[in-house]
Parts: C-alpha cells; sequence; structure tokens
C-alpha cells in the first residue's frame, strides 16, 4: 500500500484527473441508498495523496494551488456526476421538449458544482503539510466549500459529504449537535485519515489519527445509542394522520384533461381501508402530496365539495396545490404560489402556506435569463405562466387539531437551519413533494433521508408527503414510525410523535461551528508559518 500511496502521488497528466474522477465517483456510494461509509474514505484517501503530489506541480508559486484545484474539480465532478445521475429522469418526463438538455442536467450541473469542490482543495492546499494536519486542511477547505455550496446561488446542499454519517440511526444524532455541516468536517476528517496510514514517517505518525477517527466513530455511536430511546415516542392525543401516496406518474397522465380521473383516484385511495383497516373516518388530518392538482383548487368549488365529502366532521385535508393571486390592475393574470392548502369539512380553504426557496428552472427562471430563455422558445418545467413566485418569508402554517407547524415544500427540507419560521419554535415538520419527476432512482431516497435528518437537528418529528415516494412519519429521532417506499400507491396511518427538547438550536449550531472552523484555520495557519519551506 506503501508503494500504492507513492504511484498515485507521482502520477501526472492525465492519468491524474481520471483517477481524481473515479476517487470521487467512488465516494457517492456513501450516499443514500447505498450509505456505504467506507466508499468515502476510499474515495478522500486518494484524493489526499493526489494533493501530496502537487508539491512538485511545476514552476511558480501558485502552481500547486491550480493543481490542487483542477484535483479538487475533477473529484467533483465525479462525485456529482455519479451522485446526482438521476436529475436526468426530469428531462425525459416530456422527452419531446426537453430531452436535448438532458446532457446539461446531468453533466453540466455537476461541472459547475465542482467548483466549490475545486475551491474546497485550493484552501486546503494553501494550508497543507507533509504531516498528519493536512487532514484536517482537507476537512476545513472541504466544509467551507460546502457550505458556500449550500448557501450561493440560491444554494444545493444536496449530497453533502456529512450526510454519510446522516444515514445510521446512532450515528446520525450527533447532528443534534452540530449539524450537518458539522457532520460533514467530522466525516471527511475521519474517512481521509486513513491516508497517513501509508504516508506517514513513524508508527505514532500512521497510526495516531487513523485510531482518533475509529475512536470517534466509536464515541459518535455511543452517543446516539444513548441518547435514543428504547422506546417508541409519546404521541399527540387526539390526532390520527392519514398520508395519501397517490404514485402517480409525472407525465402525460397528470393532465387538465385527466382531472377527473385524478380526482377520483385521490378521493377513492384516501377513503380506502389501510393495512391496519382504517379509513377516512378514522383520521383527523389527511395530508395528500406536493402538486396534487393539474388544475388550480381554489377555484374549483366542484373539487372543494368533493373533499369536504370525503372529510368527517372536525377533519381537515392537507394537501398541495398551485395557487394564483387576483390580477392587479393591467395584468392579465395573477401570480402564482407552489403552497399547501387546508381544507375542512364544508370544502372551506382554512389557511395556506406560499414556498419560499423555489426550484431555479424548475419551478422559476432567473429574471436576468427570463428573456433569452423565451426568445429560444423554452420554458421552466411547469406548466405556469411566468413560473411560481416565492414567498417573501417563511410563515407558521395553522392547522386545526395539530400543534405548532414548520411547514416545507419539495426540497425546502433539504436546508438545514432554515425550516423553521420566526416567532415560537414548532412541534412538527410537514413536508410535502414530488419526486415523481425522478422515477424509480436514487434520487428520491436522497430527499427523504436529507429530511430525516432535519428531524434530528431540530427535535422534531416529521410528516412527509410524496407523489410517488417516499412517504413517512418520522420521530423526533429519526426513527420511521411508519412509511410506503418508493413507487407504491396506499396510504400511512399513523399516531403523531411529540416534539422533542432540542440540543442546541440552529442558531447555537452555527455559532459553535463557526467557533470552531476559526480555531482550526487559526492553528492550521500557526502551523504553516512555522514550516513555511513547504510550498
Amino acid at each position: 500500500m506503501m508503494r500504492l500511496a507513492d504511484r498515485v502521488i507521482l502520477t501526472r497528466g492525465w492519468r491524474r484527473w481520471a483517477l481524481s474522477f473515479m476517487a470521487g465517483a467512488l465516494g457517492a456510494l456513501a450516499m443514500p441508498p447505498f450509505g456505504f461509509l467506507p466508499a468515502l474514505a476510499l474515495s478522500l484517501t486518494p484524493a489526499v495523496w493526489l494533493i501530496d503530489g502537487t508539491n512538485k506541480a511545476g514552476p511558480g508559486r501558485w502552481a500547486p494551488l491550480k493543481s490542487a484545484a483542477l484535483i479538487g474539480w475533477f473529484w467533483g465532478f465525479g462525485y456529482f456526476v455519479a451522485g446526482l445521475w438521476w436529475l436526468g429522469a426530469a428531462f425525459l418526463v416530456e422527452a419531446e421538449e426537453f430531452a436535448w438538455a438532458l446532457p446539461f442536467g446531468v453533466l453540466g450541473l455537476p461541472a459547475l458544482l465542482a467548483f466549490f469542490t475545486a475551491f474546497g482543495f485550493a484552501l486546503a492546499r494553501l494550508l497543507w503539510l507533509p504531516d498528519a494536519s493536512r487532514i484536517f486542511a482537507l476537512a476545513l477547505g472541504l466544509s467551507v466549500s460546502e457550505w458556500l455550496r449550500g448557501h450561493l446561488f440560491t444554494g444545493f446542499p444536496w449530497n453533502n459529504p456529512g450526510m454519510a454519517l446522516g444515514q445510521n440511526l446512532w450515528l446520525m444524532q450527533s447532528a443534534s449537535l452540530v449539524g450537518l455541516y458539522g457532520l460533514c468536517f467530522i466525516a471527511i476528517a475521519m474517512c481521509a485519515a486513513s491516508a497517513v496510514i501509508f504516508t506517514g514517517r513513524t508508527k505514532r505518525e500512521r497510526w495516531t489519527l487513523p485510531g482518533l477517527a475509529a475512536g470517534a466513530l466509536v464515541a459518535m455511536a455511543a452517543f446516539g445509542f444513548w441518547r435514543v430511546p428504547s422506546q417508541p415516542s409519546a404521541t399527540v392525543e387526539n390526532v390520527r394522520l392519514r398520508i395519501m401516496q397517490p404514485n402517480l406518474p409525472q407525465d402525460a397522465k397528470f393532465n387538465p384533461r385527466n382531472r377527473d380521473a385524478i380526482m377520483r383516484r385521490y378521493l377513492s385511495l384516501s377513503a380506502s381501508a389501510g393495512r391496519d383497516g382504517l379509513t377516512a373516518a378514522d383520521a383527523t388530518h389527511i395530508i395528500w402530496p406536493e402538486s396534487a392538482f393539474p388544475f388550480l383548487l381554489h377555484r374549483d368549488p366542484a373539487s372543494l365539495a368533493q373533499i369536504g365529502g370525503l372529510l368527517e366532521p372536525g377533519s381537515v385535508l392537507i394537501t398541495g396545490a398551485a395557487r394564483m393571486d387576483d390580477p392587479l390592475p393591467g395584468e392579465a393574470v395573477g401570480k402564482f404560489y407552489n403552497a399547501i392548502q387546508v381544507i375542512d369539512d364544508r370544502g372551506t380553504i382554512l389557511g395556506s402556506y406560499d414556498k419560499v426557496h423555489l426550484v431555479p428552472f424548475g419551478e422559476y427562471v432567473p429574471k436576468f435569463l427570463d428573456a433569452l430563455i423565451r426568445a429560444m422558445g423554452l420554458r421552466q418545467f411547469v406548466h405556469i405562466p411566468g413560473g411560481f413566485e416565492p414567498a417573501e418569508e417563511r410563515k407558521p402554517l395553522t392547522i386545526p387539531g395539530l400543534p405548532a407547524i414548520a411547514a416545507t415544500i419539495c426540497y425546502e427540507a433539504i436546508f438545514p437551519g432554515e425550516i423553521l419560521p420566526e416567532g415560537p419554535r414548532p412541534s412538527l415538520i410537514l413536508n410535502v413533494t414530488n419526486d415523481g419527476w425522478f422515477g424509480q432512482t436514487t434520487g428520491p431516497y436522497q430527499h427523504f433521508a436529507q429530511a430525516r435528518l432535519r428531524s434530528v437537528e431540530e427535535g422534531l418529528p416529521l410528516v412527509r408527503a410524496a407523489n410517488t415516494g417516499i412517504s413517512a412519519v418520522v420521530d423526533s429521532y429519526g426513527r420511521i414510525v411508519d412509511s410506503l417506499p418508493l413507487g407504491v400507491e396506499g396510504v400511512v396511518d399513523a399516531k403523531l410523535p411529540v416534539a422533542e427538547t432540542a440540543i442546541l438550536s440552529s442558531k447555537t449550531r452555527s455559532f459553535s461551528l463557526t467557533a470552531a472552523l476559526l480555531i482550526c484555520l487559526m492553528a492550521l495557519i500557526v502551523r504553516r508559518k512555522q514550516r513555511a519551506s513547504f510550498i
């Protein structure tokens, strides 16, 4: 293995970039649904050795940094292509209109995201030393780049390396202390530590850091074992949930011409007997997924009356639905919103939540590109004139019979620290989504895993309704109370778990993580100055 490490360090030319790409692609196996944690170690170990080899990248002071950035770009390109290939399925839903753009989604987005990892590798190389401290330099550099990826240009923190630790029930409990970005730093440092086993100059140097990494993994598992109670969570009294998963393909069947057939399907499935013999009459709250209707529900009295007929007195239905404001003077149509609406047994809409964090190009086109795209005869995926408008702020959703709610639509649930509205702490995360765009791929599994981790971070139960799956009720520790798998139609009948007291708030976690990373940065800078001869 030492000989292998030397060969990787001395690799030059296209072989270096190919090896970096393959190493990054291998790391995607640590993400859902595979969750193979050693894959991240097998991915980051050669990455460390490749950065080691930049010491002789060529003439010029900045040559090592440029070489490290290029290694990082190829590593990230491989990681994102292997982890996000499923995005291509969305371009085939209406293949006659969007299939031409499939390469841009499957290869173009990973190519852009890879610039973040390029920055992370370059930052790490700036702090690099030929000893075990370089592992922390890589963890710091990639953690900073992942934070930037999760916030810049509306943010896209999908498949953050921290998710490698965010799938196992015991290991994910540490997210209650450090959040997703803290898990990211730990996962990278832990998995990259094996690189020093084959490059350390002494036995102590070779085994100290890997030993600490193994100890940290055991400590995380022990904390999780201690934190997760042996008994199921208590439940909220007088609340019986029914989640309807229609498994409706996102194709021509989801069309205004099929509105009556779609409504009949929703109503009959919602009223059917579940696995425990329960029906809609036993539910206090029935939940339908995002984009449930190919029409404007709030402007369709007949459909609202049908929903009212489904419900028992005092019960409500919660559903995703497009919503349109009344047009302003001089406008032909009003603004459209991707919303959650609450309907009672009289067919009356009691309340609504409008989505804040929209999907670029999927739900709206950035204004600076809108004119160009229209001139080319193109549009976003959703059939909404001009796309959806984002809500100005995240507001709590009030639903009769339920505690305070943090409502999220679709991928809003993947943003750590951003899902709670201002004001009193809610007692429930509600997520409605439509992953039908992505078929039977890894994407819906990754989406569910990220939403599930929000429960652990915030100490709140998650109630999730997905068109094609995965629909579930998850307690405050990330334990799945009940669920329906991907690609199955049916209902989930469950009670609502109670919320637990959060160990740390999102703001406290962010402050603590920032302080820890700054301390790490200062320590690396001091060591770098002490060893200024290393370039």
